[in-house]
């Protein structure tokens, strides 16, 4: 058994700050949700700048929300608050008056900030100029523009390949920007774009391409507000996207039921309370969830396969009339199939591996029988599993046998986390690049982009400790505190030659760096841009496909910052120079030349600029939308899957652990140390238990633990957490994120999306152990 190397920095603490615990919430937002986001705005920003900025935030003709991609009603925008707790507490840190000066690098090492926890880190203000790091140095320093952009063309003219850079992409990055990145990136000689989307939804983008024809969604905001029945699976909208509840509530009023599909009780799939409206305002709720089924980790699988059973146990009785026959046979494959292997399974072991009671999978078969307006939405809970790619299969044979697709009310909804990255997708930021598009950047821009597939993000972290990369380039998010094998991926960054980060704000990946480092600091969403006088617009593609403009309208905290598509207008042409055979002055001076290009390569785009600018946006293409397929294996129809179960067993000191977020976080980004839904306060170090396994294993409330991972015969540890009892299945277990992240191991992924397997770790809890190293 080897052991891995601790790194010195927060996220192995000596000791732990004042936990206070205190009981769950069974409902979410309220006025609670209103003054801590207005709590927020008015600390970081002032009431003027925040609040003004608030108002125009998701409206039309305003700026994009820089945290999730829930999609913004098509006609019924509220005009005073068109966003939720955590949108707001995502504005408050940009918008923020506080700036990180040439005085604060000079004051403060890397060494000293790496001892600070990511909440800390993060609350230190907007980087206000470019800064450098050489090597050997211990200290970011100022750098001019000019000299930044002449080290990084040096560096990558230097290297033997294009293949020894990889170039990351976070969601936040707009559609302009993400364009002309993947066309630098590809001019430049290679396919190695790894982005965030690798590590949340490839499991969906990989499934729903297979057997639909498309790797998005195939609902409408709409949808939700006339269906029969919507599915949540593996995710927890008051949370991750606040503004779900709003639709959820809509739909409730006019006649919908929900049925909730987690391993944790959570508040924001019990009840809502509504602050902009009388009731919510009063404390009067909404009830959400009418069925609660609180699975396994990694049950979902056996559950789905549980209620296709009881299905087609009434469909047999009642030929016709549960299952939507003359769909199956006009638009799919595969039925006879999966009949056949719903048939040979064992209801009883079906529930068994669930580990939900009979009793209340029969009331959800009820509910669905002689219903065919479903939605089913589902999010981390289910793609980032082993088999998530099959489970979400599964969930589309449940959608495909009822009928529910290509009509109102009814469809597929894998609720992406982070604002664009769909978008970027859409884009063409990919580490494989199809025909068509490369047919088309050959045609419009005259040179070859190259065919072989480059690395996604665990592929990248792979090459980085196989000395494979030498040259790490990120486009915004915090790559250190989202990747899995927390102290592998450092290991593996600390060999580069070069790291730079195009950041708004400081965060841990800053200070987990390569021989040399750059952080070049760049405008938010909500900050003007202005370029030779002309305020400039960028667009956005939600989760539904809806792509929408978005123009700042904040003064820039320093007249230091630039662009994402200026920094890549500019870097490609320091590094290509004269044998670039893209105007990049053109590009970085009126970002409509680029949607220009973009409607010539980039299919559904086409009269970009006008439509940009119609109130709302515009829809992409949807074919499953309008009941139309078209997949690669089985031409116009959609095809059922026989997938097998997991074999999810544990030894008798194992956990089945999922890394989960508190309601204070945004992904990697902290805001604070509440955790007011799950009743978590001043502290992030805990560890959610069921109460029969803490009597079992001799814990009790309180106690400090330590926790183990030893997959692939490695020894990882994640240090000092507090045992707290949670309403959660036995044998399963809950922890934040990125805290844990330590304990995922980098082979630990998903069969065929290749994305980290972050939502089911398997672990082991000691007691803490303050002399063990």
């Amino acid at each position: 058994m080897s052991k891995k190397a601790e790194q010195p920095s927060a996220e192995n603490p000596e000791e732990l700050l004042d936990l206070k615990v205190t009981e769950p919430k069974e409902w979410a937002a309220g006025i609670p949700a209103v003054y801590e986001a207005f709590k927020d705005i008015i600390h970081e920003t002032g009431p003027l700048r925040g609040m003004g900025a608030l108002l125009k935030m998701n409206q039309k003709g305003g700026f994009d929300c820089s945290s999730c991609a829930w999609p913004d009603p098509d006609d019924d925008r509220s005009p005073i608050a068109e966003y939720c707790e955590n949108g707001a507490k995502a504005l408050a840190e940009e918008a923020t008056t506080k700036k990180l000066t040439e005085e604060f690098f000079a004051q403060n090492s890397v060494a000293d900030l790496a001892k600070l926890n990511d909440c800390e880190i993060g609350k230190k203000g907007r980087i206000a100029q470019p800064v450098y790091l050489p090597e050997g140095g211990t200290h970011y320093q100022p750098i001019s523009w000019d000299d930044a952009f002449k080290k990084m063309a040096t560096k990558l003219n230097s290297l033997a390949s294009p293949d020894e850079a990889a170039f990351y992409t976070s969601g936040r990055t707009s559609n302009e920007a993400s364009f002309v990145y993947q066309l630098f990136v590809r001019e430049f000689g290679t396919n190695n774009m790894p982005d965030c989307s690798n590590m949340c939804h490839e499991s969906s983008g990989t499934a729903l391409n297979e057997v639909i024809g498309i790797g998005k969604g195939t609902v409408t905001l709409n949808d939700f507000y006339d269906t029969d029945v919507i599915i949540i699976m593996g995710q927890n909208p008051g949370t991750n996207h606040p503004r779900m509840l709003t639709a959820l509530e809509k739909a409730k009023k006019n006649g919908a039921k929900i049925i909730a599909i987690n391993p944790l009780h959570e508040a924001g799939l019990t009840a809502f309370k509504d602050p902009q409206t009388v009731k919510g305002f009063l404390g009067i709720g909404v009830k959400l969830a009418d069925i609660y089924l609180q699975v396994n980790i990694n049950g979902d699988m056996a559950l789905l396969k549980a209620l296709e059973k009881l299905l087609l146990d009434e469909e047999k009785l009642h030929p016709g009339k549960i299952f939507d026959q003359e769909f199956i046979k006009e638009n799919t494959v595969g039925y006879d199939e999966l009949v056949k292997d719903i048939e040979k399974q064992d209801i009883n072991k079906l529930c068994e591996s669930a580990g939900v009671p009979f009793e209340q999978l029969r009331e959800a078969a009820e509910l669905l029988k002689y219903k065919n307006r479903i939605i089913v939405c589902w999010a981390m809970g289910i793609t980032q599993q082993v088999n998530g790619v099959d489970t979400i299969k599964e969930i589309t044979n449940l959608v495909l046998l009822k009928g529910s697709i290509g009509k109102p009310g009814a469809g597929l909804c894998p609720v992406r986390g982070h604002s664009n990255v769909q978008g970027n997708r859409t884009m063409l930021i990919w580490e494989k690049l199809k025909d068509e598009p490369a047919k088309k950047i050959k045609e419009v821009f005259g040179f070859d982009p190259p065919k072989e597939k480059g690395f996604d993000t665990v592929e990248s972290i792979k090459a980085m400790h196989a000395g494979k990369l030498k040259f790490f380039f990120a486009m915004g998010g915090n790559f250190i505190s989202a990747t899995p094998d927390t102290n592998y991926t450092a290991d593996g960054i600390r060999k580069l030659g070069m790291t730079v980060h195009v950041s708004t704000k400081l965060n841990r990946s800053h200070l987990v760096h390569g021989k040399e480092a750059l952080i070049l600091p760049c405008y938010s969403r909500s900050d003007r841009d202005i370029i030779n006088g002309v305020e400039q617009i960028i667009s956005c593609e939600n989760s539904m496909g809806v792509v929408q403009q978005s123009k700042g309208v904040l003064k820039p905290i320093s007249d230091q910052l630039l662009s994402e598509t200026q920094i890549v207008c500019r870097l490609a042409k320091a590094t290509l120079g004269d044998n670039s055979k893209v105007d990049w002055d053109k590009y970085q001076s009126n970002y409509d030349t680029i949607r220009d290009d973009i409607e010539k390569v980039i299919s559904g785009c086409e009269d970009f600029n006008k439509r940009i600018r119609l109130p709302g946006g515009f829809y992409l293409p949807n074919g499953p939308r309008e009941g139309k397929f078209k997949t690669e294996k089985y031409g116009d129809k959609a095809a059922f899957s026989v997938v097998k179960l997991p074999d999810d067993k544990l030894a008798d000191d194992e956990y089945m652990m999922a890394s989960i977020r508190s309601h204070d976080q945004f992904n990697t980004t902290i805001y604070g140390l509440e955790d007011r839904y799950r009743g978590i306060h001043n502290e992030r170090r805990v560890i959610f238990m069921n109460q029969k396994d803490i009597d079992r294993d001799g814990f009790k409330a309180g106690d400090k633990v330590d926790l183990f991972n030893y997959g692939d015969g490695v020894e990882r540890v994640a240090k000092l957490f507090v045992v707290v009892p949670y309403n959660i299945p036995e044998r399963n277990t809950a922890t934040y994120y990125p805290e844990t992240n330590v304990l995922v191991p980098i082979n630990s992924v998903a069969k065929g999306s290749n994305t980290p397997v972050s939502k089911r770790v398997i672990i082991k809890i000691k007691k803490h152990n303050p002399n063990k190293n």
